[in-house]
């Protein structure tokens, strides 16, 4: 169990698309539409949890260019959060940056993320300690895997919401918006280079 525990908080500490949406959404929009965004990824990862545990996933995988249609969808609406924190508090309405995403748009990221379910499959198919009754081996793992996920999405929630809060001159904070959402783009990128390799 120990070695699960600790499974999950290297695999959770690394920035992925989930924590850093989360961090744009804080510093673009505060803290209220933060909250609620960081609900529908937490909704969405239990969701994906539940999928992998229960073996749905690997069923869904099994037909073929499903993974690679989930890797498109998830690129193209991250591409499209990146461009509303990039753009939000802007006069530039391309995509109507003053709407903050919400938690249909959290739970929908986590439920196309290719990283929730990579590690949700390692956490729930790997660290056996409890073969005797998979159910209670399931329910721990969820609660330990949830006493890292939410403090660690808190976390980069905080420090976005916290960038916001310094009222920074509009360009400093433009800035520091723009450069979440090409970090963002990062993620996506490697993402992709690392589908193709």
């Amino acid at each position: 169990m120990i070695e699960f525990a600790l499974a999950c908080f290297f695999l959770l500490i690394t920035p992925g698309p989930g924590v850093l949406s989360v961090a744009g959404v804080g510093s673009g929009f505060g803290f209220k539409a933060g909250f609620s965004y960081l609900w529908g990824l937490c909704a969405g990862n239990f969701a994906v949890g539940m999928a992998v545990a229960t073996g749905l996933a690997a069923i869904l995988f099994s037909i073929p260019y499903l993974r690679s249609i989930l890797l498109f969808a998830s690129v193209a609406y991250l591409t499209y959060l990146a461009a509303k924190i990039a753009f939000s508090g802007s006069k530039v309405a391309l995509i109507a940056p003053q709407n903050a995403p919400n938690f249909w748009n959290g739970f929908a990221l986590q439920f196309i993320n290719p990283k929730a379910y990579a590690v949700n499959t390692a956490l729930f198919t790997g660290f056996a300690f409890l073969p005797s009754s998979y159910l209670l081996e399931v329910a721990l793992k969820l609660a330990i895997l949830n006493a890292f996920w939410i403090p660690i999405h808190f976390l980069w929630l905080g420090t976005g919401v916290y960038l916001k809060r310094l009222n920074l001159p509009e360009k400093v904070q433009r800035l520091i918006n723009i450069t979440m959402a090409v970090t963002m783009l990062t993620v996506v990128g490697l993402a992709l280079w690392a589908e193709r390799a």
